[in-house]
This record gives C-alpha cells, structure tokens and sequence, in this order.
C-alpha cells in the first residue's frame, strides 16, 4: 500500500492530515471504538469518525499516519481501512448496497417458503399429519433455510468474527450467536424426528435486520456520493503568461504564487490571486453570497472560483491549489461534517447496551437452568429462545421505520432527507438562520421600470441585452423580440454601445448612460439599468422578490417557538430591506463563509439549536457546521450535499411543515423505543423461565417489529400539507433589492 493522496500538509502545523475509508461501522459505538484505536497510536493527535460518510480524518505526525499503519492498527480493532478516494468511496458504497439488497431478497423469498412449510405443519395435529410427512418438511426447510441463511447472513458474520477477532463485542455477535443456534437446534429437532423445528426463526431474523440495515444505507447515500466534492468550481487548466508574453495552458496545481496567469469572458479562475492588468466584472455569488456582479481592477483580490464576465484581466497568482478559499471551505465542511457526525442518534444510544446485556442474560439463564438439574437440551433451547425473543428487531427498526414514513410525509410537502438523523435533529431546534439570496428571495431576478417608458425604447434596451454578458442584462434579454445588433461595443464594467439611426445607444450603468444613480428616486438600493438613445433616457430597477410565503412561513416558524434570523454574504443595502420586510430585527449581512460558522458557534455554545437554510457554497460549511439544515433545490450541489433536507418548488412553506412533521416523528421514535424496552422487560423474564419455544420467540420478534412499524405508519399525514396556524402561499411576490 502506497502513500495515501488524502494526506496533506495541515494548515495549522507540522502535523498530516489523512482521510481513510472504514468498513465495518455500524453503530455509534464503533465511532467510539476506531477513535479510541488510533488515538492510541503514539504519533496520532486527533482522530475523528464521520459515520454518515464512512471516513476518519486523521492528525499526526507522518510516520502516524502512513496508510499501512492505520490499515492495520483499524484491522486489530476488527473494521477494514483504506486511503480514501472519491470514486473508490462510491463504488465501494454501491457495492454494498446491492449486497444487502441482494441478501435481504434471498432471506425473504427462503422465510416465505419455509413459513409456507411450516403452516402446513401447524394447521395440523400429530394424527392429521405422519411424522414421516412433517419429518419430510423439515428437511426440505433445512434445504432452503441453511444455504439461504449461509447467504444472507454474512454481513453479520463477518461483522461479528471482526468484532470477536479484536476482544469485543457489538450488536452483530449476538445475532449470529441467535442464529447459529437456532439452525443447529433446528437440524438436531429434525435429526431425531421432533414436532418442532426453527428455521423460520433464524431466516425471519435475518430479513428484518437486513431490512433496517437496507433502510440506513438508503437513507446515507446521496450524501455519501455527493459530499465534499469541489471539481465544479474548479477550471481543469489555466492559461499562464510566459514571460516573453506568450501563453501556455496548465494543470491549476502547478502554478506557483507569482505566476500570472490570464482570464477571458466566460472563465473561472482556479486559485486565489490579484488583478495585476485590466479591470472587468466578476460574478463571485457562489463564493461570497453577493447576489449582484462586482466591478475589480488592478489591486483587487479575487478568490477562486469567481467568474469574470467581460473583458480581459491578467491575474497574479496569489495563493496555489490547496491554500484558496474553495480549500478553506473544504476544511471548513469536513470539520463540520466530523463535528455533526459525533451526536448520537436515539436508536445508537439505545442500542450500546445491548450485545452485553443479551449474552448475559443468555448465559445465566442456560447455567440457571442446568444448576436447575435441566438437561443440557433444555438449557440450549432455552437461551437459543432468549437470544431470539430479544433481537434487536424492534430495536433496529424503531428509528428507521418512522424515518421512512416521516420521509415520506416530507416528500408530499416537497421536502427531501439526506441524512438518518435529521428527523430527531429537526425536532429540537429552537433557532431558525436564513441565508438571503435564493434563499428568502427566488433565485431568478425580475425588472421594473421607473416611470413612463417609450415602448420603443424598452425595445432597444431588450434587443442590446442580449450582447452584454451582464447577468443581470439578462433579464432584460429574455424581453427582446428581434435579433441582436451586428455591431456592439462593449466597455468592460460599464455598459454596451451601438449605433442607431446615426444616433448612439448605450446600455449600462447609469452613469455610463449619462445619469447621476444618486439622484434617481424609488430605487430603493436596487441594482439599476440605463439606457440612452440620443436624449431620451430609461431606468430599470433589477430586484429579487421574496418567495411568495416568506412571510407566513417565519411567521409560522416563530408560532412553532423558533426564533428566526438571517446571515447572508450580500451587502447589507440588500439584506436589510429584505429583514425589515420579514420583520427579523436579527440579521448580519457581507459575512464569508467562516463567519457564518464563527455566528453559528457562537449561538451553539449559548444553548441554540440552529437550523440552518442557505443555498449557496458559501453557506456549505455553515449547513454543516448547524444543527441541521436545509437547502432549496435550486442549490448548488455541493451545498445539498450538506445539507439535511433539499425542498422543491418556489414556496418556503416546507421549511416550517418539516418541523412540525419532524416533531411529530420524533414522539413516535420515542414510543417505539418504549415499546421496545418494555416488549423486552416482559418477553426476557418467560423466556428464562422456559416457557417459550424458540417457535413462539420467533412468531413474538416478529410481532414485535409489526407493532413498531405500524406505529410508524403514522407518521403519514392524512392529507398532503401539515395544517398550519398560519396562511402559506399568497401568490404575491414582495421586491426587495438585488
């Protein structure tokens, strides 16, 4: 095993940073246990687990860290690790996905087969059915059942022999403890031509634990395939100025500070650096959250990832691949990401005590029971029983059954999950943070104009749109109804210009158009459009309006108890207007992304639960770093990958619906748990006391898990929207600045 391409160079120090894939966790006690093994490794100074992406980032010194010795020191621990790479990650994902499914459909075609069998054993009576007969259904279960279970099982198994491997125990070993015996018990009571036989017992088993085990992977893999990745907002070459003036065109990671290196209209700088040349607009909104162009010039800093709009500029590298801001961002998510991956979930608190708590029960009651003078039969039936009767079944289902009825409540209110753990962590937030742009606002911009406008002349502006590389000309371009003109001239950052019956027209600025912008009334701080054809002059106010429901939806969220508030890298002439509009007192406005973690932090640490909604890549690490979060769909890719939830549409109303929903889940996950807890108080007690056979143990697990699930059940709402105690969707769109 070579050197791991995760490791790099720490920021803050001489110490390595190394990202390893880990296989084999699968609760939040095995978090614990491969953090506990490595940070035992002298060398190593952190390690932390994200158990939604299944990776460990890694701090030490070089030697620490080098692939084998990880691999090894997780081995010992009983999980498998491996340097982690993007598309390695993903297809080992995929892999086992389609394992498990594979698994859970030959365990559930063998249970419906052998109940078939064993149907036809019961419905009858010892002088209705032969023993040669029933001996004969036996057989043909143990034909289907060993193989079928042989198959299906390995997952636990194998988690199981690692666990076992390394001196510990999880959650898997008494599973296959439970199902071995139940199979060898069921061959010895077929071998000696007994009523009963139990390979229903054992398959049942492994059908429903692989079926919550099928419902976690499901619910992790969108995040798991989309987070972290940064490619699209890099560029794949740069085009660097020789010194003899020629250009050449290179891979970003080899340029090096100093370098410079020239952008054209249309081109996404790769890393951070200055304008040494030239001046034009650049749109940095997927960096900083400013929803309008910004005009730059020699001297000013650009990051990476801006796109320049017009012109040409000649950039002197500043910082290389790996020290920018799309960088910083990347540490930011993964720090976060790691932070968020460390709570608990209800179902792994639940479940820690387990393997323990079973094996010991188990055991005491097969030496009660032989201390007792029971035969060694009886003893071996018995704590088969109790290792049956207390499967995790209702356990492992308790959380994942509500979470696939809440999600889907969420989806009939246009709301989509990410993660297995945000129902419970949108049930507890207190706090509301809205990003502006895209966010409370549409992402698209709309135009009006200020005062009596020839139609010809909004004609002219419409029709020299469609020339200008301009974002926001562009809402004036969709208006145009003839072609562009042949001939245009346009000054970078101002405007364009062409002729027209000997006359000049001009499109731009205000004062490109020869208007002073201060004098021009009802703008409102609003992005604003000239245009000018010969004396006669027009202003549109380029906006963006509110979604149509904001203002009953942090309404709604304040009736529900969340305290709303708005963080946004805009300017704050933009951010305000739209704060006042919703009545937010709370606002902060012109904020990077490691700000907006910083405010987040800050309200953690004061007790705040924050639920976070943005939608832009400077809010990615902020949606990681919250409490939960939710990104509308209109997002960039990167930032729904953080995020817990994505909802669709122009309404805002499934924001607040998703809590109440989520709240509502919640309590059933809570009584499901109950339910299992006290399932688990009565059946242990007649289990020991043998008065169940590991037949009835079988048919009560299942019954169990039946009750669990229907209880789930409602979580569906009975109509498509939660009520709500305050009007949603208007129709009417409030403008506010762009």
């Amino acid at each position: 095993m070579g050197a791991s391409a995760s490791t790099v160079e720490s920021p803050g120090g001489p110490l390595q940073r190394a990202v390893f894939a880990v296989e084999g966790m699968h609760c939040a006690g095995c978090m614990r246990r491969v953090e506990e093994a490595l940070e035992a490794v002298p060398g190593i100074a952190s390690a932390r687990v994200n158990y939604t992406l299944g990776r460990v980032a890694i701090q030490g010194d070089k030697a620490a860290v080098e692939p084998r010795r990880v691999a090894d020191t997780l081995k010992a621990a009983g999980y498998d690790a491996t340097p982690f790479e993007a598309g390695t990650a993903d297809a080992a994902a995929e892999r086992d996905l389609k394992r498990l499914l594979l698994a859970l459909a030959v365990a559930g075609f063998a249970a419906m087969n052998i109940m078939l069998l064993s149907v036809s054993v019961w419905a009858g009576n010892a002088s209705d059915i032969a023993p040669e007969t029933r001996d004969l259904f036996h057989w043909i279960s143990a034909l289907i059942a060993l193989p079928a279970a042989a198959y299906a099982g390995r997952p636990f198994y194998e988690s199981a022999i690692k666990a076992l491997s390394a001196r510990r125990l999880n959650m898997d070993v008494p599973i296959t403890i439970g199902v071995m015996l139940a199979l060898a018990l069921s061959v010895y009571q077929t071998a000696i031509s007994a009523h009963h036989a139990y390979f229903e017992s054992a398959v049942m088993l492994l059908f429903f634990l692989l079926g919550g085990r099928v419902l976690e992977q499901m619910m992790r893999r969108k995040t798991r395939t989309l987070a972290g990745n940064l490619a699209a907002f890099r560029t794949g070459t740069a085009e660097r100025v020789n010194g003899n003036g020629s250009t050449e065109a290179v891979p970003p990671e080899l340029l090096q500070p100093g370098d410079l290196i020239r952008l054209k209209a249309g081109d996404r700088l790769p890393v951070d650096g200055t304008i040494a040349k030239g001046g034009a607009e650049f749109d940095a909104s997927m960096i900083t959250g400013e929803s309008r162009p910004v005009t730059l010039g020699a001297g000013d800093d650009l990051h990476a990832g801006s796109v320049i709009l017009n012109g040409t500029v000649d950039v002197t590298v500043r910082a290389t691949v790996g020290g920018s801001l799309i960088d910083d961002v990347q540490r930011l998510l993964e720090k976060a990401t790691e932070s968020r991956s460390r709570r608990l979930a209800l179902a792994d608190r639940a479940s820690q005590l387990y393997a323990p708590v079973v094996h010991a029960t188990a055991l005491l009651a097969a030496v009660g029971w032989l201390i007792a003078g029971a035969g060694l039969h009886h003893a071996v039936v018995v704590a088969t029983t109790v290792l049956i009767i207390t499967c995790p079944c209702a356990l492992a289902l308790a959380v994942p059954a509500v979470q696939v009825a809440a999600a889907g409540a969420m989806f009939r209110l246009g709301l989509f999950l990410n993660t297995g753990t945000a129902i419970e962590r949108l049930a507890e937030a207190d706090t509301v943070v809205f990003d502006k742009t895209g966010t409370l606002t549409d992402p698209s911009f709309s135009v009006r104009l200020l005062g009596d406008v020839p139609a010809d002349l909004a004609r002219l502006a419409a029709r020299l749109a469609q020339s200008s590389r301009h974002p926001l000309a562009t809402v004036l371009a969709e208006q145009a109804v003839e072609p562009p003109f042949a001939d245009i001239t346009e000054e970078p950052g101002r405007g364009v210009r062409a002729e027209v019956g000997g006359q000049d027209v001009r499109l731009g600025s205000p004062d490109f158009c020869g208007l002073d912008e201060a004098q021009i009334q009802d703008a409102g701080g609003a992005s604003l459009i000239a245009v000018r054809h010969g004396d006669r002059t027009a202003v549109f106010v380029v906006e963006q309006a509110l979604r149509p429901d904001a203002r009953a939806t942090v309404q709604r969220l304040r009736d529900l108890g969340l305290q709303p508030a708005i963080l946004s890298g805009d300017r704050e002439a933009a951010v305000a207007p739209v704060a006042a509009a919703l009545g937010i007192a709370d606002f902060a406005a012109g904020l990077d992304p490691r700000e907006k973690i910083e405010r987040i932090e800050q309200r953690a640490a004061a007790g705040q639960r924050v639920l976070m909604v943005g939608d832009g890549l400077n809010d990615a690490p902020a949606l990681a770093a919250a409490h939960v979060s939710i990104s509308p769909a209109t997002a960039v890719d990167l930032t729904q990958a953080q995020a817990d939830a994505v909802f669709l549409g122009g309404s805002l109303g499934p924001v607040a619906s998703a809590i109440v929903a989520a709240r509502r889940a919640r309590r059933l996950m809570t009584q499901n748990l109950a339910f299992a807890a006290a399932y688990n108080a009565l059946a242990i007690p007649i289990a020991v006391l043998g008065y169940v056979t590991p037949l009835i143990a079988a048919v009560a697990m299942s019954a169990s898990s039946l009750i669990v699930t229907a209880n789930a059940l409602r979580a569906l709402p009975r109509r498509h929207r939660v009520p709500s105690s305050a009007p949603l969707a208007t129709g009417k769109r409030e403008a506010v600045p762009a």
